[in-house]
């Protein structure tokens, strides 16, 4: 009875990562691509002269850069490597 009790656990932690991976993960995948990119367009409106794009105001967002400085280097490499934005918002809700 004792194993068939673990055989049965074991069932039910494989049948509950199936379904994480089959219908969770993908949405969570999804939201965090979203936070990433309000958070990557944020940082574009606040320090965007640092990718040559003129910002009349930049002396004063230098007051934030001490809160956000570990963000800096990450999200400078994922602005760069953003080519289409429309493409990359359609492969998010399945328009392919």
């Amino acid at each position: 009875m004792e194993k068939l009790l673990r055989l049965l656990k074991k069932y039910l932690y494989w049948a509950k990562l199936f379904a994480f991976g089959t219908f969770l993960d993908k949405r969570n995948a999804v939201i965090r691509k979203e936070a990433f990119d309000v958070n990557d367009d944020l940082m574009l409106l606040l320090f965007g002269d640092y990718l040559g794009i003129p910002n009349p105001i930049s002396y004063y967002m230098l007051e934030i850069l001490p809160y956000v400085a570990e963000d800096m280097e990450g999200w400078e490499r994922r602005i760069q490597n953003r080519k289409m934005i429309i493409a990359e918002k359609a492969s998010q809700f399945d328009f392919d």
